[in-house]
């Protein structure tokens, strides 16, 4: 993912990504994981893997709406982060921001862990290790070295390009149409050494079991079983934000073509090869070669060239989906730190632009969560699942608090609130799926035991940052400090921000945001209009309504100033109060563009919506 790194773009000069190198950018990510997730999902569902993984590519073509109006209407970089931030408060999005870190983390580990497994299983490789090596210590040690490397190559400022990221896309989809070629003659010319009629007698069993597990009878148990398929299979979809996360970088038109070429390689290409490998292999097979079930069966229906052409093409893919989560990771750090959610040391960059604190500190919990699953495939993938899913259900969130919050927003595209709903829907059972079973096993809930470790201790750290305020008055106060503490709180709380002010009736709303959702306490307020009488009275009001709201002791905390600017307001105004007043366009705050207004969103930079 390759979300911006700027908190308040520009329009872009630089020539923008068309359709093949913005899906290949994508598609390396979403479509990474055919090369894992039949091997989690097939032992779980059995022959009805496939049924779970086309329902996967229904929710899909749901949330291909629901990004496209979010997006569409907000055409900035940052994926969830930004939809809720100007859709709601900051508290909100910054859990959306958390969730997405987490997702990053847990994309590059089974990423980077994935890729080694299938390396190291590459019999030229393993049959040349001396006996004695420990093949599971070499594999978490591989891991570790991949995202070493990865970190490297990202402080060194290296970034995945279009073109290499076409070629990998390319060589990755070939990859795959071999394959597929090369099983379904397989399958056709050797019909006496299949297994699909042995995995149906499996699937039963697998159906029993959860029958005797818990004591339902009728259809359930089966219901349940696909239940738990269609969970795991959203492991598949992993990857279908990263489109929304460089929406600048694009041309026009070409977001809405990443969405359908993502939903439409995810729903062929994943049940398609379940298919093939229900008829080629049994379940404990394809249990016992999760990890490399692909170069597996080229190696069986093409042999040593094709499960070579296999695991390079698997190696290269994942290492890509390493990269871009440093990448991506590093620009949505750097972007909440910008918004004053996180501390300021982590914008600190080196020579070459990169993000040194962030990149090391993203390493660190790489590793952390690479020792704490033990490198399990079935546990990373859980992890992984609950917060993407997560993510995905909050932009969903967005979507609908948009539609009732900002339903006035000038809109490209409108996707029906039943379909958001249903989306929505789908990923909260999916979530569910993924936190009450783990490889299948119902009552395991070590996933979300997992998940929370990191997630409490993240989120507890991001709100008191956001309070931080209130809480150095608290503390200085037991504490009984007195002038230190106001020196310090007076730094603390010297942030600027500007307020684009129409309509008085939503001068407390918009003061009450900057009060709960930010530290600084210096506001200006800002009205545009051309000079006539109206916006002249409307001007007045606001200087006197001030004055009234403080002897109130509303807001008397807040340093506050009122100016008019002679011109209409749009991107004019928004820059010449940015270059006069020295404040950055995300500590610029607006209500929602209208359908009147002849420029759109993105040509603001970045300014920030409260209000509709």
């Amino acid at each position: 993912m390759t979300p911006a790194e700027d908190n308040h773009p520009q329009k872009s000069s630089h020539i923008k990504l068309g359709a093949l190198s913005a899906t290949a950018i994508c598609g390396n990510d979403i479509l990474s994981s055919v090369l894992y997730v039949s091997g989690l999902v097939i032992p779980i569902a059995g022959i009805w893997a496939p049924v779970a993984m086309l329902l996967v590519g229904v929710v899909l073509f749901l949330y291909r709406g629901v990004y496209r109006e979010v997006v569409e209407s907000l055409p900035i970089n940052g994926g969830t982060y930004n939809a809720l931030l100007n859709a709601t408060t900051k508290k909100v999005a910054v859990v959306a921001g958390l969730l997405t870190i987490l997702s990053y983390v847990a994309t590059a580990v089974i990423s980077a862990k994935s890729g080694v497994d299938y390396l190291f299983n590459w019999s030229v490789i393993k049959n040349s290790l001396p006996a004695t090596v420990n093949f599971d210590s070499l594999v978490t040690l591989g891991t570790i070295g991949v995202l070493l490397f990865f970190a490297g190559l990202a402080i060194a400022g290296v970034k995945d390009s279009a073109k290499v990221a076409v070629g990998i896309f390319v060589t990755h989809i070939t990859t795959l149409l071999v394959l597929i070629l090369f099983a379904t003659v397989f399958i056709l010319h050797n019909p006496g050494s299949l297994h699909f009629s042995a995995n149906i007698a499996n699937t039963h069993s697998l159906v029993d079991s959860i029958r005797d597990l818990t004591h339902l009878g009728g259809m359930l148990p089966f219901l349940i079983l696909l239940f738990l398929g269609f969970s795991t299979s959203l492991l598949g979809v992993s990857g279908f934000e990263s489109s929304a996360n460089f929406i600048e970088e694009q041309k026009d038109g070409v977001f809405k073509k990443t969405l359908t070429n993502m939903a439409i390689g995810v729903t062929v290409i994943n049940p398609l090869i379940a298919v093939i490998f229900l008829y080629l292999f049994d379940l404990n097979t394809i249990h016992e070669q999760a990890s490399y079930l692909l170069a597996y069966g080229g190696l069986h229906v093409g042999g040593e060239w094709l499960a070579a052409l296999v695991v390079i093409d698997a190696f290269l893919v994942l290492c890509g989906a390493v990269l871009a989560s440093f990448v991506g990771v590093s620009g949505l750090v750097a972007r909440m730190t910008l918004d004053e959610c996180l501390p300021a040391f982590l914008k600190k960059q080196n020579n070459s632009g990169s993000y040194l604190y962030i990149i090391f500190g993203f390493f660190l919990f790489c590793v952390s969560i690479l020792f704490v699953s033990k490198g399990e495939l079935p546990t990373l993938g859980g992890i992984y699942a609950i917060a993407f899913l997560a993510v995905m259900s909050m932009f969903a969130i967005s979507n609908l608090i948009l539609k009732n919050n900002r339903e006035s927003l000038k809109r490209k595209f409108y996707w029906p609130t039943p379909y958001v709903i249903a989306a929505l829907i789908s990923t909260i059972l999916g979530l569910a799926g993924n936190m009450i079973a783990r490889d299948g096993k119902l009552g395991d809930s070590s996933n979300l035991i997992y998940f929370l470790e990191y997630f409490f201790p993240l989120f507890i750290f991001l709100i008191s940052y956001l309070n931080r305020d209130n809480i150095y008055i608290w503390v200085t106060g037991f504490l009984k400090k007195d002038l230190l503490s106001k020196n310090i709180l007076e730094q603390m709380t010297s942030g600027k921000y500007v307020i684009f002010l129409h309509d008085i009736g939503k001068l407390f709303h918009l003061l009450e945001y900057i009060d709960m959702n930010e530290v600084g306490r210096n506001v200006l307020i800002v009205h545009c209009s051309s000079e006539d009488e109206a916006s002249s009275d409307t001007f007045s009001k606001i200087e006197k309504a001030l004055p009234v709201l403080q002897e109130t002791g509303a807001f008397n905390h807040l340093s506050i100033q009122v100016v008019h600017i002679d011109c209409e307001f749009g991107p004019e105004a928004v820059s010449k109060i940015s270059k006069k007043y020295g404040v950055a366009n995300n500590h610029m705050f607006i209500g929602a563009i209208h359908e009147h207004h002849d420029f759109d969103y993105d040509e603001l930079g970045g300014v920030r919506i409260i209000a509709a």
